[in-house]
């Protein structure tokens, strides 16, 4: 158990959490999460195998999973923009259902473009887990900008 605990802990402190944990933060503007630790805010995004048993196969997914998912790919955008100094705009285009896309753009270029389907299913096994899938889509990202800086940067006429 206190493997455990330690892991998770040391999962907080990943550069990506960090981000995610300041975008709940901010959402909270009358105070409500104040006395909630990190992890409490972010145990929405955990769900272990048991959790997952517990959801239908099929489903529409609920405002809160939705809310979830907009925060998660908030904060790989403002991951992205840390990095790379540019704007990072996420678009959602979901079906009732949970089917759909996820991209965040940066000018011309897509610097992340995830299918999604299940979306009432959206979490992860761990909070290591969670970290290092949000760390992927940043690096994938950022690698993307960096290898079209021209289409990513692109503000005006030419």
């Amino acid at each position: 158990m206190t493997a455990k605990i330690e892991q998770q802990g040391s999962a907080v402190d990943a550069p990506f959490l960090k981000e995610l944990i300041k975008i709940w933060r901010a959402q909270d503007t009358n105070g409500a999460w104040e006395a909630k630790s990190d992890l409490d805010l972010l145990e929405p995004y955990i769900l272990d195998k048991q959790k997952r048993r517990a959801l239908p196969i099929i489903g529409d997914p609920d405002p809160d999973t939705l809310w979830r998912l907009k925060l998660f790919f908030d904060a790989v955008a403002l991951s992205i923009e840390r990095e790379t100094g540019g704007m990072i705009q996420p678009i959602l285009d979901l079906h009732h259902e949970g089917f759909g896309r996820m991209v965040l753009i940066s000018g011309r270029l897509i610097a992340v473009n995830k299918q999604l389907r299940d979306v009432h299913r959206f979490g992860f096994d761990s909070f290591v887990k969670l970290a290092q899938e949000g760390d992927k889509y940043v690096s994938d990202g950022i690698d993307l900008i960096r290898k079209f800086p021209q289409v990513a940067n692109y503000w005006g006429y030419s």
